[in-house]
């Protein structure tokens, strides 16, 4: 098992429950931990018609998603050590993908955003997964969709939540 800094051991204190779960609460989060699992990686394999790899597809999506960050904001929402991210960031920017500027106060700072090719091609990923995952979602019937429906918003509300 890897070693937890001391860093690290503060964010999982933070995050940790307060009381054990019930069991059943434990197999529903099982069984939506591994189909969340196999889910993003079915429609993940529509990435590669992007040509650009899964860490900077990654990347950019915060940046288009949220707007634009610093370098240790973006390490920080991809849960990486910014030297990481300097390379996955030089990386997009190759692709014309982000745009790098420096903070008129303080020319050490950058701040990244996404250009709009970058949101573009984003965008189109974005499309691709959803037409994959709605070819298969066809062959389910009516209810099922609703309640699928149902499910993602039990989800999105659990999310907002999220602490």
């Amino acid at each position: 098992m890897a070693e937890v800094k001391p860093k690290d051991r503060k964010l999982q204190k933070a995050s940790a429950p307060k009381s054990a779960p019930r069991p059943a609460t434990v197999a529903a989060a099982d069984r939506l931990h591994s189909a969340a699992i196999h889910l993003l990686r079915r429609v993940r394999l529509q990435d590669v018609a992007a040509g650009v790899g899964p860490a900077k597809l990654s990347a950019l999506s915060v940046l288009v998603f949220a707007g634009e960050k610093n370098l240790g904001e973006l390490a920080r929402a991809e849960q990486v050590r910014p030297p990481t991210m300097s390379r996955v960031v030089a990386g997009l920017k190759r692709h014309r993908l982000v745009e790098i500027t420096r903070d008129p106060h303080d020319a050490r700072r950058l701040y990244i955003r996404s250009t709009a090719k970058g949101t573009r091609l984003l965008q189109q990923g974005r499309q691709r997964r959803i037409e994959y995952l709605a070819g298969h979602l066809a062959s389910l019937t009516q209810s099922e969709l609703a309640q699928l429906g149902a499910a993602a918003d039990v989800l999105e509300k659990l999310l907002r939540q999220w602490r």
